[in-house]
């Protein structure tokens, strides 16, 4: 558990329960493990490794925009990674 007033992160490896928008009457559910950030137009989405429903590759990447995210349930912590300094492209929001 974080300590009070400590920011919660998304820790690339994790394994996480996602609940984002679908339909109106049904949430779609993503299970998988968080694998970083990408950028989409001018949006942010969640990159998660998950397993294939079709039987040609043993795992895929799904692409969630933020914005979509109604839930996330951490399953399984990994360790949180302390960076010594900005790497590759930053997301900006404005």
């Amino acid at each position: 558990m974080p300590k009070k007033g400590e920011a919660i992160t998304l820790t690339e490896g994790s394994e996480y329960r996602i609940k984002s928008l679908e339909a109106r009457d049904k949430p779609m559910e993503t299970i998988g493990f968080f694998k970083g950030y990408a950028a989409i137009a001018h949006d942010t989405a969640m990159v998660m490794e998950i397993e294939s429903p079709v039987g040609e590759h043993k795992s895929m990447l799904r692409l969630i925009p933020s914005h979509m995210v109604i839930s996330i349930d951490v399953l399984k912590a990994g360790e949180e990674k302390k960076e010594k300094g900005p790497e590759g492209d930053p997301i900006y929001f404005g």
